[in-house]
């Protein structure tokens, strides 16, 4: 009876790890976006994550919201930055999920400052 329980604990760790390892590293797409940074924060009780939001239209109807990992400071930093500005956002899309890693599944990865097609020169 013992050694079931520990097979069927070994099975189910075994089969989450492999779970995780596919939807961490397996991209499910990538992409840019651009818009106005309106939201970059350091959200969360138990665990903290970066959040961000960039508004896509003029009126601010299309939101696409995002995450960034702890580990990309640099993105963070720019973030940041260019807070209230136009941006284009690298991202990843992941196919599921996890609370530790943010509250979306689009992570973005790199962060430019961009020319607003809404300002003339």
């Amino acid at each position: 009876m013992k050694k079931a329980a520990i097979i069927v604990l070994l099975s189910v760790t075994a089969l989450f790890l492999i779970y995780y390892a596919f939807v961490y590293f397996v991209p499910y797409s990538q992409g840019v976006r651009a818009g106005e940074l309106i939201k970059i924060s350091h959200r969360g009780v138990m665990v903290k994550t970066w959040e961000g939001e960039i508004s896509q239209g003029i009126s601010g109807a299309q939101i696409f919201k995002f995450s960034v990992l702890p580990r990309d400071k640099k993105v963070i930093e720019d973030l940041k930055k260019f807070q209230g500005r136009y941006v284009k956002v690298d991202y990843i899309e992941r196919l599921a999920r996890f609370p530790w890693l943010g509250n979306t599944k689009y992570f973005v990865t790199n962060v430019v400052e961009e020319q607003s097609p809404h300002q003339r020169n």
